[in-house]
């Protein structure tokens, strides 16, 4: 008889290692199951995070594009300029009141007569360094933005009033508002800016040693009795009338500069400028050029104020820029007049505004305004003689030039929920009249 013990130990050893076998078995399958589990995983946070990706991209994607288009923007917004060496490039301050003229130039800008951003364009193409004052209560910062960012180019916001201290090598005095509505609205402070103003920007140029120009104006010859005006007839102004405070303070303006050229030895160029016009002029500032062309433009009877037999001449913001650049680099030191000997009746220039417009609109002959200039009509010759300047622009292609510019604005305008007005002016009885 077998004995069954060592059979027992037999199987039981033989289960045990069937258990070990079937336990290892059974990790092995475990731990195969969590690596694919693992393995899966990471698959799907793969594609996960490739799809995220891929959604970030299409979000970024325009965005990227827009950037890239306003790099080109920011590169390609200022007009191509012309190397200077450095001995050859001046800092120039053109002080501004504001833009009614429509005159492009560049630097602290004192704005008096109507100087404007043409003259500031014609500087920064010739790569001087700029540095531009606001002065005034409407400045259009449109006129400017364009030069925002130039590395030729630094806008302050300074009252010339008050004094300012800056390095520069030439001064553009165009400080003071230029037109009837504008100078009358605050005539004290057309007195300050032009008196104040005007000491403070010759102070400025006594301490570094600039060149100063003062934009002064044809107004400083009043109602005259002399016809052309030449720089050496003395005026016929009223000193107590509705326009002195503009005309008067232009003719202190003038004195101030060459007693600081006798007494202190200061460069100065004095500028008579006569009525400019051209693109950029601020649409309702009540001049007779910005007046006409909005009102023909909006087929509303064309404003005359007296019989309309007064005498005008007009240039081009161009011309007079030119011829800006050319006194403050001559060396010419007594005043000089600039404007377009080609006069014509205020009649006679409606009536040129409305053909050109193609305007329907009336002529309305209204009171006729108090200290209103007879005849204006510049005597050029010391400008053709001692500067080699005269006009060049026609009048009739100028003025095509202003149009198109005004119907832009009306169109912007419009589209801001505003449409101007001409602008009367704050006088005598409530009568405009023309400048």
């Amino acid at each position: 008889m077998v004995s069954k013990g060592p059979l027992l130990r037999l199987l039981t050893a033989i289960n045990r290692r069937r258990m070990k076998l079937l336990m290892g078995l059974a990790f092995i399958a475990y731990v195969a199951s969590v690596w694919g589990n693992f393995v899966n995983m990471r698959s799907l946070q793969e594609n996960g995070e490739q799809k995220v990706e891929s959604k970030i991209e299409e979000a970024v994607a325009p965005l990227r594009e827009k950037i890239k288009d306003l790099e080109k923007s920011f590169t390609q917004k200022y007009p191509p300029v012309k190397f200077l060496s450095e001995k050859d490039r001046k800092r120039i301050l053109l002080g501004v009141y504001c833009f009614n003229c429509g005159l492009q130039v560049f630097g602290i800008q004192v704005f008096s007569a109507g100087l404007g951003m043409n003259d500031f364009d014609i500087c920064v193409l010739r790569r001087d360094e700029i540095t531009k004052e606001k002065v005034g209560q409407k400045d259009e910062k449109r006129n400017v933005e364009h030069w925002i960012g130039h590395e030729n180019f630094e806008l302050i916001n300074h009252d010339v009033v008050e004094p300012l201290y800056i390095e520069v090598d030439q001064i553009y005095h165009l400080a003071s508002p230029a037109s009837p509505p504008n100078y009358m609205y605050n005539p004290i402070k057309t007195l300050k800016t032009n008196t104040i103003g005007t000491l403070n920007m010759l102070g400025l140029a006594k301490r570094v040693g600039a060149r100063l120009l003062l934009a002064s104006t044809s107004e400083v010859y009043g109602d005259p009795e002399v016809h052309p005006q030449n720089e050496d007839y003395w005026g016929h102004v009223n000193p107590i009338g509705p326009r002195a405070c503009y005309d008067e303070g232009k003719r202190v303006a003038e004195t101030m500069c060459y007693a600081y050229m006798k007494q202190e030895g200061v460069e100065v160029r004095v500028a008579r400028i006569f009525n400019t016009f051209g693109p950029r002029m601020h649409m309702n500032d009540g001049r007779v050029v910005s007046n006409f062309i909005l009102q023909a433009l909006q087929g509303e009877p064309l404003t005359v104020y007296g019989p309309g037999t007064q005498t005008r001449a007009f240039q081009y913001v161009s011309d007079l820029v030119n011829g800006l650049v050319a006194l403050m680099n001559s060396n010419v030191s007594s005043p000089v007049n600039l404007g377009n000997p080609e006069e014509h009746t205020i009649l006679e220039f409606a009536q040129l505004i409305k053909k050109l417009v193609g305007s329907r609109s009336e002529i309305q002959f209204l009171s006729e305004a108090q200290d209103d200039p007879q005849k204006r009509k510049p005597d050029i010759r010391k400008a053709k003689l001692l500067l080699g300047w005269e006009p060049v622009v026609p009048l009739e292609e100028g003025l095509n030039k202003a149009i198109h510019y005004f119907r832009k604005e009306l169109e912007y305008q419009a589209n801001n929920q505003y449409i101007p007005k001409p602008k009367p002016a704050r006088m005598k009885k409530g009568r405009t009249r023309h400048n």
